[in-house]
């Protein structure tokens, strides 16, 4: 075995290396930390099969971020021509995907001002806004759109202005909101906002079975859709420490 440490010395860091930054990027379950570190490379190994090989997959849509931005570019050249709401609404969408949401808002502030009839463009123009913390910019356009279809995106619309009122602090209005979002909603995002609109309410029983709720609901999803939904899962376990505290 001595012979061939050779061959296990500088993989077993390197694999051990990958898992802990992978680890880090990702935040999957806390005891997967203690197995990479003290199992060394085997433990490192079976933590990269188990939670680094699915996460490839949503590689894909790292890979695809390229073409994104060539059509990004190529549909503001286009736009320079011809403006129309349906190019500016593209534009919007890529910028959106992209993470550059004050260019999306501004694609739909144009798209918006020709055509005043799209929810989609309502919804992500108000989607945009909340992804840059605007929340009382996002109640306009998520009014308009709850008020045309209040099953819009399945209650999530519904939903997420019930968030936008309860985090600029009018909970009156928040609750005509959630209550019909939080009972046709099982989405983790749904789940996660509601619970906190209770804890705001000072209802911290409620709200810790709301925030269990979320845990419970984090068994019951599919392995793809628990790393999609990731970000909402882990605000929720903290949500529930602390209530639990």
């Amino acid at each position: 075995m001595g012979g061939l440490s050779f061959l296990v010395y500088p993989w077993g860091f390197i694999v051990q290396g990958l898992a802990l930054w992978h680890f880090v990027k990702r935040r999957p379950e806390g005891y997967w930390l203690f197995i990479i570190i003290f199992g060394g490379v085997l433990g490192a190994g079976v933590y990269m099969i188990v939670e680094v090989i699915p996460d490839l997959g949503l590689l894909r849509g790292a890979f695809q971020r390229f073409g994104k931005r060539s059509r990004i570019r190529a549909l503001e050249i286009q736009i320079l021509d011809n403006p129309s709401p349906g190019n500016l609404e593209e534009l919007a969408e890529l910028n959106f995907e992209q993470g550059n949401y004050r260019q999306a808002r501004e694609a739909l502030n144009q798209a918006i001002s020709q055509r005043s009839d799209s929810l989609h463009a309502f919804y992500l123009r108000a989607k945009s806004a909340l992804a840059m913390s605007d929340y009382a910019g996002a109640i306009p356009d998520l009014g308009f759109v709850v008020q045309r279809d209040p099953k819009f995106d399945y209650y999530r619309a519904t939903g997420l202005l019930g968030d936008a009122y309860a985090r600029t602090g009018n909970l009156e209005a928040a609750a005509k909101y959630f209550a019909p979002a939080a009972q046709f909603s099982t989405t983790p995002e749904t789940l996660y906002n509601y619970a906190n609109y209770l804890k705001l309410l000072g209802r911290k029983e409620e709200a810790l079975e709301w925030a269990q709720k979320l845990a419970a609901k984090k068994r019951t999803l599919p392995s793809y859709m628990r790393r999609v939904e990731r970000p909402w899962l882990r605000k929720g376990k903290a949500l529930q420490k602390e209530l639990e505290g």
